[in-house]
């Protein structure tokens, strides 16, 4: 089997290598194709490969449809939503992911972001501590369970609420110490800063507006390294408008990032390109767990990271 690795944005090297060692051990035929500037050299590169390793990159029909004979992609990450998971189900191309791979670099980036801006961008004014302000997690996934960890330690009390888990189901996770709240709302509430985890579906789209986002307290602060599209922009710009005291940091550039800087200064901070998962521990972790999971899904089957139906 021919195995590609689809990087625009590439693994470290050390990675690169690793990835390619458990491959070609395996018996398949490893080849990769970095820092693409065009659609069509991926086009290209794609037309003959059984298995695709991928980070960020876009895998949409028009990409299944160039490659006939591929069977399996792995995002090596948790979100999954730069893949057409209709597209690929059609042709019968199993997606996975590798869910908890990048977890610790994002809960950290989660936290330098937060002294970044609470220490008013070390420019050397009086600042804020991290210190007994309620932290609320929207979701409790991989990474919002390593920032109830990290939180732990700057002496936060940590509020949590999930979608998709049931009150007793936060109540089991007791080694992470979580409050357990039974909506957004009560969440917002309760929270001085809420960062958020939420993967992007349907019921997450732009779904912080601003009947939650009004509900925080003075100096409220909303950290995303979700998705973007989670936020409703011009909510936040609204409530920002209003409320001079609220802050908002994104490891992901908002489509309203030039508007964001110019009214707000050092209230608002975008990092200039998602840089969560960008650790070379990350990169290795995630790396090596798609190529794992392409080897084992050749050898017997193994999908068990499935994203897709059958």
């Amino acid at each position: 089997m021919k195995v590609l690795l689809v990087t625009e944005k590439p693994f470290a090297a050390q990675a690169v290598k690793e990835i390619q060692k458990i491959i070609e051990e395996a018996g398949h035929v490893f080849e990769k194709i970095e820092k693409y500037t065009d659609k069509s050299q991926l086009l290209a590169a794609i037309a003959d490969v059984d298995a695709i390793i991928i980070r960020s990159d876009i895998i949409d029909q028009e990409v299944i449809d160039a490659a006939p004979n591929l069977k399996v992609i792995v995002r090596a990450g948790a979100g999954y939503d730069n893949v057409d998971l209709e597209a690929a189900t059609n042709r019968n191309v199993c997606v996975m992911n590798t869910p908890g791979q990048n977890a610790n670099a994002v809960a950290e980036l989660v936290f330098a972001m937060l002294l970044y801006v609470q220490r008013n961008h070390f420019d050397g004014s009086t600042g804020h501590e991290l210190k007994n302000n309620r932290l609320g997690l929207y979701a409790f996934g991989n990474v919002a369970k390593m920032v109830a960890k990290i939180a732990r330690g700057f002496g936060m009390p940590v509020y949590a609420f999930s979608p998709i888990l049931t009150h007793d189901d936060l109540r089991k996770e007791g080694q992470y110490g979580v409050i357990s709240v039974y909506s957004a709302e009560e969440l917002f509430d309760n929270s001085d800063i809420v960062s958020l985890h939420m993967p992007l579906l349907e019921d997450t789209y732009r779904c912080v507006n601003y009947n939650l986002l009004s509900r925080m307290g003075a100096n409220g602060i909303v950290v995303n390294s979700a998705r973007k599209e989670v936020v409703n922009e011009e909510d936040m710009i609204r409530i920002m408008e209003e409320r001079p005291d609220f802050k908002y940091i994104t490891d992901i550039k908002p489509d309203k990032h030039d508007e964001f800087a110019s009214k707000f200064g050092m209230r608002y901070f975008s990092t200039p390109k998602k840089s969560g998962a960008q650790t070379y521990e990350a990169n290795v972790n995630a790396g090596l767990a798609a190529a794992r999971q392409i080897v084992a899904f050749f050898k017997n089957g193994d999908d068990r990271f499935r994203v897709n139906p059958k």
